[in-house]
């Protein structure tokens, strides 16, 4: 039997779920940019591609060689192809407008050129995080497009996925019917259908957070990892174990594959701030992935999908993976 490379996949999809041309063409614009990206990022040292940039992005973040040069390799892929109104990036004050010799189209692309930028250096799983929304049609998706039109709750994405950049590269796609995952065939130069209906499990007994931070959290979270740390003998009666790889893709692509519960809670060193992910560029495109593999996300309270934007770089906590730990400690925040 042939395999499936990814553009057989969104052709079928196409035909059986009437996905649009455009939104197939434009999946394959950012699969072609992130097999550019991992070429980039595995020539490390050799490409002389290592290293801070000196300067910060709007998040005051310090941004690395290869943050500024992910974010070109999108934008340029992706601005010609006549699919995009606009583009807005973790790496950009404000919404990236469509130069105008180009023709414009009904989509939205938001993305994490290159999240956990921080494991560059050390040769750790890194990853390009994505979201497609429609052009509000109010705007007319025709001049120029303020951030407003980005400010869209999770619920209206309608694609969503991540590459990481691992031992091997892989894509992890949604187009709201489940989850499927690509494998880079380096020698065909395709991505290739290797991991089909993927669900995340109810149960788990790993955890991802950042303990370091444990002194600064609120109570529900302190309660939950007590518990957690407790083991069989403690309320929840079994032992867990911590997975911690400080790179949000590669945490959620282990929870995705085998389960678990990955937090990064909001902590009283900045109690103005929700939390420390970008609700846009980060935690809405991966709790609309977990949930269509059957998982849960919540910023503690709610449901991260229901809440509708204020700007462009907003910041929540975020609380997903396995349904039976997330639902555990939702409720102790809205207790």
């Amino acid at each position: 039997m042939s395999r499936v490379t990814l553009s057989r996949y969104l052709i079928e999809q196409t035909r059986s779920h009437n996905t649009p041309a455009d939104l197939r063409f434009l999946i394959e614009v950012v699969a072609r940019a992130c097999k550019a990206i991992s070429y980039t990022v595995s020539k490390g040292a050799l490409g002389g591609v290592l290293g801070s940039m000196g300067t910060e992005n709007v998040q005051g973040e310090v941004q690395k060689k290869l943050d500024v040069l992910s974010n070109e390799i999108l934008l340029e892929a992706n601005e010609w192809g006549g699919h995009l109104a606009g583009m807005a990036s973790e790496e950009m004050d404000n919404a990236y407008q469509i130069p105008g010799q180009y023709p414009k189209g009904a989509y939205l692309l938001v993305f994490d050129p290159l999240d956990g930028s921080s494991n560059i250096d050390v040769n750790v799983s890194v990853g390009t995080i994505f979201s497609v929304l429609r052009c509000p049609d109010s705007n007319g998706c025709t001049g120029d497009l303020g951030d407003d039109a980005f400010l869209q709750a999770g619920t209206e994405q309608v694609a969503a996925g991540y590459a990481i950049y691992g031992p091997q590269t892989m894509l992890m796609l949604t187009l709201g019917n489940g989850v499927k995952g690509f494998t880079l065939d380096r020698e065909m130069g395709s991505f290739v259908l290797t991991h089909d209906h993927i669900q995340v499990p109810e149960s788990t007994a790993e955890f991802a957070i950042n303990m370091s931070n444990q002194r600064h959290w609120e109570a529900p979270v302190k309660r939950y990892v007590d518990e957690l740390l407790a083991g069989k003998t403690g309320p929840l009666g079994k032992n867990y174990n911590m997975r911690w790889i400080a790179a949000m893709v590669a945490d959620v692509h282990r929870i995705l594959t085998r389960g678990g519960v990955f937090m990064y809670p909001r902590d009283d060193r900045e109690a103005d701030k929700p939390g420390k992910l970008r609700l846009m560029y980060e935690a809405n495109p991966m709790s609309f992935i977990i949930e269509q593999a059957g998982g849960m996300s919540t910023n503690g309270y709610q449901r991260i999908l229901d809440i509708k934007p204020t700007s462009l770089h907003q910041r929540v906590a975020v609380f997903l993976g396995s349904r039976e730990e997330v639902e555990r400690i939702t409720g102790y925040h809205q207790a």
